[in-house]
């Protein structure tokens, strides 16, 4: 017998001990955890696709891709994937690097003069790879403001000019933290070093070689059209759009850290790839160094509990961890009106990704850990349960500890000396203006930073934002010269406890003076 003959009879006796082995997946099981977990998550709609020892053994769309056009999702369905656009940055990231264009060892301020750190040795020492691994040194979510909520008034070339304002709260090097604007300057490289618009490079070098319909910038209409509208979800208001983030085709500026488009389908090709690397538009090296630790993270109780996790790092675009006895390589992508859940367990050949249209993570959750349960265990929790649970209990410690802002002295800045413009150094403008007996408030850059001031306590007024779901309110504590005159304000979130980690900090509004 020949040895083509020998392998491949063992072949058929392993898959055949494999089915035996994960008998446990039950696609009908699947779509009734799915269509609860919609219910339950007040999720519209989802796409899920899994892959298994090389073939998409799962492809489907439950729910409404739009409440008021009564138009139902498919595989084919588009959203918004948030940050497992990350990942395909990194990718273009490694391409260069193969190319031979780029080293991950190279120094950042080499391709981009602009990139300056508050930290000069950080600025001076900071390489490609220290973009995408979440320890610059900066807050979590320090610069975020430029980005989100969208359509953002800032340029990618903004923002990089920008990080010289964003205070660190660690050393470089030192300790994860989660950064959106690290990523954007990523993009920004590529563009530097290949000479191509970030959206064309991915397009032309990852999209096109897999043969994937998704976007990093425009989209035709026809894709358009295949669009799901994102939901948001409150007792009061039910249901809802959440318009300013639906897809309307354009490029963002935010599309290297999470402004990417594809549909469940196209993303079970990127999974399949990457679990036959030699299908992929890079290097197996690079998808090594993609999969390699680079940071430690903290694991939690519940992933500890729930997934066995032992141990939780950050690699280049992916995190990574244990399922139980597994490897786990995952990313989730998460934006007001979207979910997106990307996981693989590479020593099963098994991926699956799992994109919705909704606001509550408990979806993507409860069905990602069924799709991994079912290929790793004899028996399959109630996810949903599970997360029902987990809301439940964290929402009454929420209550328990909840208290709202009170004043306890009177108003002692009349309202009409606190209006004019003010201006901060990188930020821009917040315009406060009489509107009849109101105050409203404005944002030269963001246009969904509009609402209204109101009188608090001594020199602080309070802001409520129009769009209770692009922004929550905030107080703006004025500053006075001897003589009361109003000379600048500070913007801090509406809530009792006084931190310094928080979306307004590294901004100081000085009033403009009158001629």
């Amino acid at each position: 017998m020949s040895i083509r003959a020998i392998l491949a009879i063992s072949f058929s006796i392993l898959c055949m001990f494999s089915n035996f082995a994960f008998a446990q997946w039950d696609p009908e099981a699947l779509d009734k955890t799915i269509e609860r977990a919609l219910e339950e998550f007040h999720t519209p709609g989802m796409s899920v696709a899994i892959v298994h020892n090389n073939q998409v053994i799962y492809e489907k769309g439950f729910g409404s891709a739009n409440l008021e056009q009564k138009q139902a999702v498919t595989a084919n369905t588009y959203f918004r994937i948030a940050s497992t656009s990350k990942a395909f940055t990194a990718a273009a990231l490694a391409i260069l690097v193969d190319q031979e264009k780029l080293q991950w060892d190279d120094l950042v301020i080499d391709y981009l003069p602009a990139f300056r750190l508050q930290d000069s040795y950080a600025t001076m020492h900071f390489t490609v790879e220290d973009l995408l691994t979440h320890k610059s040194g900066l807050a979590g979510g320090a610069g975020d403001s430029m980005i989100w909520p969208e359509p953002s008034g800032f340029t990618r070339e903004e923002v990089i000019a920008n990080l010289r304002y964003l205070t660190p709260d660690f050393q470089f090097r030192q300790s994860y933290a989660y950064s959106n604007v690290m990523y954007i300057t990523a993009g920004e490289l590529v563009e530097a070093v290949s000479g191509k618009v970030f959206e064309d490079f991915v397009d032309q070098y990852i999209f096109k070689p897999l043969e994937m319909q998704c976007y990093a910038g425009s989209m035709p209409e026809k894709a358009v059209n295949a669009s799901a509208m994102g939901y948001g979800h409150n007792d009061s208001k039910g249901i809802y759009p959440v318009s300013r983030n639906a897809i309307f085709g354009e490029p963002l500026m935010s599309a290297a850290a999470g402004g990417m488009v594809c549909n469940a389908s196209d993303m079970a090709k990127w999974i399949s790839a990457l679990l036959a690397p030699e299908n992929l538009p890079f290097s197996q090296v690079q998808l090594s160094k993609m999969w390699q630790a680079h940071t430690i993270m903290s694991v939690s109780k519940t992933e500890r509990e729930w997934q066995g996790s032992h141990f939780e790092n950050y690699g280049l675009g992916w995190r990574l961890t244990n399922f139980g006895a597994y490897q786990h390589i995952s990313h989730t992508g998460t934006l007001s009106g979207y979910q997106a859940f990307v996981a693989l367990l590479p020593e099963l050949n098994l991926g699956a990704v799992v994109l919705n249209n909704g606001s509550n993570s408990g979806a993507r959750g409860a069905v990602m850990l069924t799709i991994m349960e079912m290929f790793t265990k004899p028996e399959t929790q109630d996810w949903v349960q599970n997360y029902i649970d987990q809301q439940d209990e964290r929402e009454q410690r929420y209550l328990a500890n909840f208290e709202a802002p009170k004043a306890s002295a009177k108003i002692s800045l009349e309202a009409e000396s606190i209006i004019g413009r003010y201006s901060d150094s990188w930020f821009g403008d917040l315009v406060l203006s009489k509107s009849g007996k109101d105050i409203r408030i404005e944002s030269s850059r963001m246009i969904n930073l509009k609402g209204k001031v109101v009188p608090f306590q001594d020199m602080t007024y309070k802001i409520i934002w129009d769009n209770q779901n692009a922004a929550s309110n905030a107080f703006m504590h004025f500053e006075v010269d001897i003589k009361r005159k109003v000379l600048s304000a500070r913007l801090h979130p509406f809530v009792v406890d006084q931190y310094n980690n928080h979306e307004w900090r590294d901004m100081h509004f000085v009033k403009e003076t009158e001629e």
